[in-house]
């Protein structure tokens, strides 16, 4: 009989490639590991994996089946769910969120979560999006805070807020500080960037790039920490969203610059498996998240938006 311990090895297996590895995921020996996947080719009839020296691949049906048994694996743990969770965020609960987001949301978000749900034991993983997604998708992890849209099928969604991005350059730069800025205003030779998976990367290449302009910068830093600080500097310019402005805009070497409408912005949300019976522990946490921070970011008009925030800079660099 198929045993949900071989499905879970081969998926292992199939995530990471190496039996050694796949076993120190599952916390087993590889031994323990490689007869499992062994019981379950003789299980099924067929070979699951190719072995050869010093790698494996597996076949096209071992492919399929773990591809099959990352499904079963997840409505497993959704089963198990509906049996555990009884009241409103309890219990367990894994959630994954883009590096964009984690410094400048849980500090907010995570004391009043706290409050209001004594009994949930919050687990974050901080990661890219491709990433978050293929674990969602496994059932490694609940639900996920990201940039929409968020690809996959089997995913729902639930938006949270909306958080424009302004233009970050160095203080001396002549561009006057009321001016709302176009596209074209933005120099793309001196534009800094995060290094390649990062959403956030992807979405100021998609707003600036056009025919015939240059192309940014080749190199990018791994946080958006490292890119303020090659602005305040003088290395050139970024695309900054506001839900960062107060932790990463404190350097009076910084102004902030906003767009011309309509201003340029991500639209932020949980994903979660539509097969997940906690669609209302996620609705209570997206809730609790959009009251917390859209409200926030949300200003009565451009030039009170505007002065909030050089006001906020200033204050965080008086702190420093």
């Amino acid at each position: 009989m198929v045993t949900l311990r071989q499905l879970r090895y081969l998926t292992a297996l199939a995530r990471h490639g190496h039996f050694g590895r796949a076993a120190e995921d599952c916390a087993i020996s590889q031994p323990a590991l490689s007869m499992q996947v062994r019981e379950l080719e003789r299980e099924v009839g067929v070979e699951l994996v190719e072995r050869r020296p010093g790698e494996i691949v597996l076949t096209e049906t071992g492919r399929e089946v773990a591809a099959r048994a990352g499904h079963i694996l997840a409505a497993v743990r959704d089963l198990v769910d509906v049996a555990r969770h009884r009241d409103p965020l309890s219990g367990q609960l894994k959630l994954g969120i883009i590096p964009t987001l984690a410094p400048y949301v849980l500090p907010r978000v995570l004391p009043r979560l706290q409050a209001a749900y004594p009994g949930l034991r919050l687990e974050v993983r901080e990661t890219q999006t491709r990433l978050l997604i293929d674990e969602l998708s496994r059932g490694d992890i609940d639900c996920v805070m990201l940039a929409l849209p968020a690809d996959g099928p089997d995913v729902e969604t639930f938006a949270l807020f909306n958080d424009a991005f302004l233009l970050a350059l160095p203080a001396n730069d002549p561009l006057p500080v009321r001016k709302r800025v176009a596209v074209n205003d933005v120099d793309t030779r001196r534009l800094i960037l995060l290094e390649e998976g990062h959403c956030l990367r992807d979405q100021a290449l998609a707003f600036c790039a056009a025919p015939g302009r240059d192309a940014p910068a080749t190199l990018g830093a791994t946080s958006l920490a490292t890119v303020m600080q090659m602005v305040a500097n003088g290395y050139g310019v970024t695309l900054v969203p506001e839900v960062a402005i107060d932790v990463e805009v404190r350097d009076p070497r910084v102004k902030l610059l906003r767009f011309a409408e309509p201003e340029p912005s991500r639209a932020i949300g949980l994903a979660w498996r539509k097969t997940s019976p906690r669609k209302d522990d996620f609705t209570a946490l997206g809730k609790m998240v959009a009251a917390t921070l859209g409200k926030r970011l949300a200003r009565s008009s451009p030039d009170d938006r505007y002065v909030s925030i050089s006001r906020s800079s200033r204050a965080g660099s008086s702190r420093q």
